[in-house]
């Protein structure tokens, strides 16, 4: 049953078996079954099928006695089926937490990310030239281009490097001073044995830095 805007969900599943007066009720129940695969729903849904059954029976049975129970199971169907819908719809229809919406938009969000570092990386590598004009890696310049995040361990100044996750002052100093002083770095465990950095800030750096010649 589709949700409906400004509609609680579950709610006109729940009212299923007032409006149609109960005859709608083990219909209602097999619907749950299903969506949610449940045997103890599905015993249900039977079981008000089997209610329904008798109430349509019954009155042909040409006794007062069964024309009055078919008349109780009726009651039963419709107003026992709508407490009872109403019952088990928070299990039928569980509500969606907020934080559960705003974490996948997160996860979304980190992975366009990961996908535009990609894309920026691979233009790096085809066209150096390129990607200098396009700022890939230079945060600290204007740019119109959206690399992702990445930052340029050979070009970007301390200050922008340490924006680069795990590095520290004292670390951000001696990558500086060893770009300064020999060049350029090709990748991050160069930079990581060269500037004697902890093994455990490669793959932090791997993400995010970029070595553009």
């Amino acid at each position: 049953m589709p949700f409906t805007p400004g509609v609680p969900r579950g709610i006109l599943w729940s009212l299923v078996p007032l409006l149609t007066f109960g005859y709608g009720t083990p219909f209602s129940f097999l619907y749950a079954a299903m969506r949610h695969h449940s045997a103890s729903l599905g015993a249900t849904a039977a079981g008000y099928g089997v209610i329904l059954s008798a109430t349509l029976v019954l009155p042909f049975m040409g006794d007062a006695l069964f024309t009055a129970m078919s008349v109780i199971m009726m009651l039963m169907l419709w107003l026992g089926g709508t407490a009872h819908a109403f019952a088990v719809r928070p299990t039928v229809f569980p509500r969606t937490a907020p934080h559960s919406r705003r974490n996948e938009h997160a996860v979304k969000l980190a992975q366009y990310r990961r996908t535009l570092r990609e894309e920026a990386r691979t233009l790096a590598s085809d066209d150096p030239a390129l990607a200098h004009e396009l700022r890939i890696g230079r945060p600290d310049l204007p740019r119109g281009y959206d690399d992702g995040g990445l930052i340029d361990v050979n070009h970007a100044p301390p200050q922008t490097l340490a924006l680069l996750p795990g590095l520290s002052e004292e670390i951000v100093e001696r990558i500086v001073r060893h770009r300064d002083e020999h060049g350029g770095f090709i990748s991050a465990e160069e930079l990581a044995v060269d500037t004697d950095l902890p093994p455990a800030l490669v793959p932090q750096l791997a993400e995010y830095a970029i070595f553009l010649p």
